[in-house]
């Protein structure tokens, strides 16, 4: 079922779509009067909506009373990458925002081949929080997650500090052991952060400031991945323990 986000949605029984996705409804899915959509204001609600009337320029949604099933994870995933090189980080907002990731936060880490001004990043981040938003409605997401600006590395560890618990996948790390350990420590209600280094790796500093404020090293196998590979590995191991332990309850 198509999906599509209104910010002010619930306020009443009928829900006007504007804009691109008006168009989009109208001239590209040629959808009619009678068909049903998902539609969430962004932030904590979804309906079921029947559309009503196809007018130039908006589209008019009936509320429908059938609940929506909740398609968020149960805890909060924060993924600090590493800046990679070309449009790697595109593709890695549009994953990890399949996979649950409730923010992506771009890091400048010491082994980050790019480099982005203030302009550029004023560029890019539109476009990044626009991929946000198309891969959200693809994936059935009741939120749109945030893309940030760039942080540099003290910025993204004052962050950490907020987090109750965070992951580093680093290929050092004392095997599968410690991977399974702190997957446990993951439960419901919390907000997680997992760091990805860039192209190059971390620093050892990089990793000895993580570790000394409580982040965990963590193995995600033999194999060394690669920077656009290894968040996405490792938010699907919290997706599926977040998944399995919501269940369980």
């Amino acid at each position: 079922m198509y999906h599509f986000f209104v910010p002010d949605a619930g306020d009443g029984p009928v829900i006007t779509i504007t804009g691109a996705d008006a168009n989009h409804i109208k001239n590209v899915l040629r959808m009619k009067p009678g068909e049903k959509i998902v539609v969430s204001n962004g932030s904590d609600r979804d309906f079921y909506c029947r559309i009503a009337e196809v007018l130039p320029g908006e589209v008019r949604a009936e509320v429908l009373p059938e609940e929506v099933e909740e398609s968020e994870l149960p805890a909060e995933l924060v993924l600090f990458q590493g800046l990679p090189k070309g449009d790697k980080l595109e593709f890695i907002i549009q994953k990890a925002v399949e996979l649950g990731a409730a923010r992506v936060v771009p890091v400048a880490m010491k082994r980050s081949v790019v480099k982005l001004d203030e302009k550029k990043q004023k560029a890019k981040l539109p476009r990044w929080n626009a991929i946000s938003e198309s891969a959200a409605k693809q994936c059935g997401r009741s939120r749109i997650p945030e893309v940030t600006a760039v942080l540099n590395w003290t910025e993204a560890l004052d962050e950490a500090k907020t987090l109750d618990l965070v992951l580093v996948p680093y290929e050092n790390a004392r095997g599968m052991a410690a991977t399974r350990e702190a997957l446990s420590r993951l439960e419901p209600g919390m907000r997680a952060g997992i760091f990805i280094g860039p192209e190059g790796g971390f620093e050892a500093s990089e990793i000895e400031g993580l570790t000394a404020g409580g982040a965990l090293a963590v193995s995600l196998g033999r194999r060394i991945l690669r920077t656009e590979t290894a968040g996405l590995a490792a938010l699907t191991l919290c997706m599926a323990a977040l998944e399995i332990r919501a269940e369980e309850l």
